[in-house]
């Protein structure tokens, strides 16, 4: 854990702060403490296959493997095993499809500053219609299954205000396009961001407050859904099936539904299938 936060924490897109401000604080502060509390926060989502993440990418790799049965699918990670850099190496002329629809410097500019100038990398697929239907239909299979709440709340991966205009346009972009798909009106959905780092403003408004604010509300029952990761991880698991649920209900709501992230559902694989061949 500690070295995969020390390497998450040290890219330049992650945290912007001057090196010589921000490196000895990671190393003199925060990897003193953060693995510990991170620990505890995995332990509280792994499963007998390890990592959510990790077995959901496998899982994805395998079935576009099929689908595209003519060329060869590798998944990477940016940080950790197996290394992004390692797949730069094996496969230069490889086509790299970003598992974030929507993009930011944090996220796909940093495997663009790993792959290096020429390399086919798809930038963003934030408004694709297949992803939109894809989204669509994980969140009508939920409906189907557990009935359907008054609000249904998109949360996005936050980041700082400075600098995430385009980021947070195509945020908007993907709620939209997932509303109007859905038929949804103008008070029955909304946008939100998660996942707050350090002391800077970040884009608002906070996914834990706004749940805060609809309790107290007396909205009884908000649906969940987190566009921005397309398989299960510590943000969608922990962050808001955990912590974000235990807020909303501890200021009284009552039903907390967190719809799942696209994982190997059908209509993703055949969305990013036709986003890798495009």
């Amino acid at each position: 854990m500690r070295s995969y936060l020390a390497e998450f924490l040290s890219d330049p897109r992650v945290v912007r702060l001057p090196r010589f401000v921000w490196l000895p604080i990671l190393h003199g502060v925060v990897l003193r403490k953060r693995p510990a509390l991170s620990a505890a926060k995995y332990a509280a989502i792994w499963t007998h296959e390890g990592s959510p993440l990790a077995v959901h990418t496998r899982r994805q790799a395998a079935a576009l493997q099929i689908l595209l049965a003519d060329t060869k699918v590798e998944y990477a990670m940016r940080y950790g095993e197996p290394s992004l850099a390692a797949a730069r190496v094996r496969l230069p002329e490889a086509r790299v499809v970003p598992l974030y629809p929507q993009y930011s410097n944090a996220t796909t500019g940093s495997i663009i500053d790993v792959m290096g100038p020429g390399q086919q990398i798809v930038m963003q697929y934030y408004d694709h219609p297949a992803y939109i239907e894809a989204l669509a239909a994980s969140v009508r299979r939920h409906w189907q299954a557990h009935g359907r709440g008054a609000k249904l709340l998109m949360s996005f991966h936050g980041l700082p205000r400075r600098g995430g205009a385009l980021y947070a346009g195509q945020c908007y972009g993907t709620s939209k396009l997932l509303a109007d798909k859905l038929q949804l009106g103008a008070g029955e959905w909304m946008t939100t961001f998660q996942s707050r780092f350090g002391f800077a403003e970040w884009l608002q408004p906070y996914t834990a407050p706004t749940l805060v604010s609809l309790a107290q509300q007396k909205v009884e029952r908000v649906d969940v859904i987190c566009p921005g990761f397309v398989a299960d991880c510590l943000e969608t698991l922990e962050e808001i099936g955990i912590e974000a649920r235990r807020a909303y209900v501890t200021a009284g709501g009552r039903e907390f539904h967190l719809i799942p992230c696209l994982n190997e559902s059908p209509e993703w694989m055949a969305a990013l299938a036709a986003i890798a061949s495009s």
